[in-house]
């Protein structure tokens, strides 16, 4: 990236882009601003506002010498402007208004620098306003004398033509072309979803653009100049597998063949937004840009290794014998560039860590990732390729369920590691829409193979899904998906599953928050459905508890609890010699309010008024086990729950620095067990049942430190068995992720460490955070719009694979307290090999002497 540059919009607002070459500009318009930007350091050349609604855009003909920028839209419902700028300095050259009889749709093409197309009201009839001569004039023509059976309401789609423009039906895409500013004529009518590509102008003046249509024979991509289809210049067909969908936008450009003539390449988005370039009837290259659009991920195990067959002996033995071949070839030089490419091909292929198989160490997994357009794709660990893709949205988009909206990925079967016939499945839940009110959407895909396994569209909606640590008879998770009228389905529905849940279904508990009232609320179950007595894997609910926050004095602007999966490896912490134990509990739940002067961006609030309060909850109880109060503080807040602790983020206005607190809960009722006697006697209370109702007594400790850098995301690592120390994964707002030691963020610091706390590897208290350069794990890398990290246990307990995805997709795999259970990659074989020898032939040698010496005590 070689600049950057952010323009201020009050809202978010979709944005256009023009660029003038001659100038070096850049023009971007959204909402009622034009900006120009420099292309050479990104630098804000001039700003224009205009008080129109619908801005529309044009540059003059980039051959001219006039350098001219034309900006058109409505005034209010009757009145269209049309401005004319100069593309240097954005001063406005001429600025014409016209009124019209009618009511307009807000929604304007320039079609040439003095016409405009639009609709009326009604959005059946095309309006052309040409602004040729001294008074504007009006043309009219009703969309179905272009279209016969048309029906329903016409939009504009937007691309950039001269003297022609895309009108968008319910049944087709008309290509319509502007005569005179006067009339309008209808070039070509295409039946199937296609994509039309702006306008680029040639040497010597003429203009093409390509019309992509989407037929059950592959892509049909087609080049035409002046509008007209019989000059036709180009015809291409290219066959695509479904994975990719359809073709959602084409930019063309024009190079010289040898024979003078024009040939053309063709830049296709497609559904699943993937890039392909295609030339001549080939697929140059392709990228899948998909992938900078993550929304979740989740790890899953490779296949186990199975036992050899003959066919695959010999045909590892004739791999074996062209490999050495090659690399003889490649020895003596004598390699062809295809037996070069050959060999890298091989060694990637045989490498340990690119295997299908899971390896001994837990390194090799698979990354399942949903991305925004609905697509699901397996990522191998080793080298970060494609194992399989599957374009989910292609299969469930129907009539009914036209622009489905995919949420999360959960897994849904994870068969036992005995059962090697059995694969497992990760579950995709989506919406036939983007309102919490639309109809739910499920599908099971076969981890290792992609394979759809089975899809329903439910009748109910999905506003949350809460995976259960329950499985049935065949291994398949629990799911409890909640609908917009609170009640409760449970998935999957079978027998099994309903028999094992009906005998849990008294410790299931869960917690909802309106940020927008300020509520969080309480929740459990009921038996049945009482709108649905019917469904017997349908469930009421009902509120068991609420807190109300006061909207005048705090807005809820952060939550997190911890993990259901982490694992503990001990509950009991020994501090200064003594024992003490850990608050742990899959019910506690961080919530972090802010006053509603701090609720803005840092720096809106004065430090008198800015405060944040966290909250520690019971999620079943919803009892308030500590509250803790920051004066002078502001968000954004960025928290991380593990095990028994909470690290936060956020801004001290009164410093006018980062700090991260921490805060550790221990279980004061279990401080009598520390004695002796009561553990050899059987009556400490370890063993006494614990009820989610009781109220344990809690002891929270926290501490404050400084910390000089903006956080945008954070992460704790996780092991298979919670022995290994602690490390947080920060991503800064740099786009790299720190690794900060969990030790530096201990309550318990002092100035100066006692000898009992030295020991126990205490670090003496500082007022900031440092910051070591050695402990960024993408190292001098960026992970460019960096948006979330996630951790995944290795077999090995001192290893953590560690996956951040943004713009860019980034794993390594980190040792928070080093290897300490395996040889590191470069330890030294060859060194321990000679220092076993020499050490036998030392014994060896040593013996003998020994024998030789006891021989010659003897003889004398």
């Amino acid at each position: 990236m070689v600049w950057e540059t952010i323009l201020p919009s009050p809202s978010p607002s979709k944005s256009l882009l023009y660029v003038m070459a001659k100038e070096n500009l850049i023009f971007v318009s959204g909402k009622e601003w034009l900006h120009a930007i420099s292309s050479l350091d990104g630098m804000i050349a001039w700003s224009k506002y205009f008080h129109l609604e619908s801005l529309q855009i044009q540059q003059n003909d980039q051959h001219s010498e006039r350098n001219i920028i034309y900006a058109a839209g409505f005034s209010g419902l009757s009145e269209v402007e049309l401005y004319e700028l100069s593309g240097k300095t954005g001063e406005v050259l001429k600025k014409r208004i016209t009124s019209y009889s009618g009511i307009f749709f807000q929604g304007t093409l320039l079609v040439h620098n003095d016409v405009l197309v639009t609709l009326d009201s009604t959005r059946s009839k095309i309006v052309l306003v040409n602004f040729q001569g001294e008074v504007a004039s009006f043309h009219q023509t009703y969309v179905s004398d272009l279209v016969h059976d048309f029906s329903g309401e016409a939009s504009f789609l937007s691309s950039k033509f001269a003297d022609m423009f895309v009108l968008k039906l319910d049944s087709c895409k008309a290509l319509v072309k502007v005569k005179s500013g006067r009339t309008v004529s209808l070039i070509e009518r295409m039946e199937h979803p296609d994509s039309v590509s702006d306008a680029i102008l040639l040497p010597e003046g003429k203009k093409a653009f390509a019309i992509v249509q989407n037929k059950e024979t592959g892509i049909h991509i087609t080049v035409t100049m002046d509008g007209e289809l019989i000059n036709e210049v180009l015809r291409e067909r290219i066959e695509l597998d479904d994975n990719r969908g359809r073709v959602q936008k084409v930019f063309i450009n024009s190079y010289i063949r040898t024979d003078r003539s024009y040939g053309f390449r063709s830049l296709l988005v497609m559904e699943d937004h993937s890039l392909l370039l295609v030339q001549q009837g080939e697929i140059v290259w392709n990228r899948e840009d998909g992938l900078a659009s993550i929304i979740d991920s989740l790890a899953s195990e490779l296949p186990v290794e199975k036992g050899a067959t003959v066919a695959k002996v010999e045909h590892n033995l004739f791999e074996w014998l062209q490999g050495h071949l090659l690399k003889l070839k490649g020895t003596l030089m004598i390699a062809s560039p295809d037996d070069i490419a050959a060999i890298q091909v091989m060694r990637l292929k045989n490498s340990e860590k690119n295997k299908m198989t899971r390896d001994h160490n837990g390194f090799r997994k698979l990354l399942i990732v949903l991305t925004k357009a609905g697509k699901v794709l397996a990522l191998h660990t080793g080298d970060g390729r494609v194992v399989w893709s599957v374009l989910v949205s292609s299969l469930h988009g129907t009539k009914t369920c036209q622009n489905p909206t995919w949420l999360n990925i959960y897994q849904w079967q994870v068969p036992h590691h005995h059962a090697l016939d059995e694969n497992p499945s990760v579950l995709v839940v989506g919406r036939c829409g983007q309102s919490l009110d639309s109809p739910g959407i499920l599908s099971i895909f076969d981890s290792y193979t992609g394979k759809e396994l089975s899809s329903s569209h439910v009748s109910h909606s999905i506003a949350q899904v809460m995976p259960l640590p329950l499985t049935d008879s065949k291994e398949q998770h629990l799911h409890v998906i909640l609908d917009s009228n609170n009640n409760a389905y449970l998935y999957p529905r079978t027998r099994d599953a309903l028999k094992l849940f009906h005998h849990e279904l008294s410790n299931v508990f869960w917690y909802s928050i309106d940020s927008t009232e300020g509520i969080i609320r309480g929740h459990s179950l009921n038996h049945n459905c009482i709108h649905n007595e019917a469904d017997e894997y349908c469930f009421g609910t009902r509120t068991l508890w609420s807190i109300v926050f006061p909207s005048d004095s705090e807005k809820i602007i952060a939550t997190t609890t911890r993990k259901l999966n982490e694992v503990v490896h001990t509950q009991a912490k020994v501090v200064d010699q003594d024992v003490i134990y850990k608050y742990i509990s899959n019910n506690a739940l961080f919530i972090a309010t802010a006053s509603p002067e701090a609720v803005g961006e840092i720096g809106t609030a004065i430090p008198e008024e800015a405060r944040l309060v966290v909250y520690l909850i019971d999620a079943v109880t919803g009892r308030v086990m500590h509250r803790l109060i920051h004066h002078g503080s502001q968000g954004p807040i960025h928290a991380i729950f593990s095990e028994n602790w909470v690290v936060y983020h956020y801004f001290n206005l009164r410093a006018h620095r980062y700090e991260m607190s921490v805060m550790e809960i221990y279980d004061q009722s279990r401080v009598d067990n520390k004695d002796v006697l009561k553990l050899v006697l059987g009556k400490h209370n370890l063993t006494s049942p614990i009820s989610a109702y009781s109220s344990p007594e809690v002891l929270v400790k926290s501490q404050s430190y400084f910390f000089t850098h903006s956080v945008k995301v954070m992460a704790v690592t996780s092991t298979a068995k919670g022995i290994t120390s602690k490390h947080l994964l920060i991503g800064t707002i740099g786009d790299q992720m720190l690794a900060l030691d969990k030790r530096f963020l201990d309550p318990r610091r002092t100035p100066t460490p006692s000898p009992a706390e030295k020991e126990e590897g205490m670090i003496p208290l500082t007022d900031s955070l440092p910051i070591i350069p050695q402990s960024y794990a993408t190292h001098s890398l960026q992970v460019e719009g960096l948006r979330n990290i996630i951790t995944v246990p290795a077999k090995l307990e001192s290893t953590t694979l560690v996956f951040g995805y943004g713009i860019d997709l980034f794993f390594t795999r980190i040792a928070p307290s080093r290897t300490y259970d395996s040889l590191t990659e470069d330890f030294n074989y060859a060194l321990l090999l000679i220092t076993i020898v020499a050490l036998i032939a030392a014994i060896i040698v040593t013996w003998v002497l020994t024998e030789q010496k006891d021989l010659r005590d003897k003889w004398r």
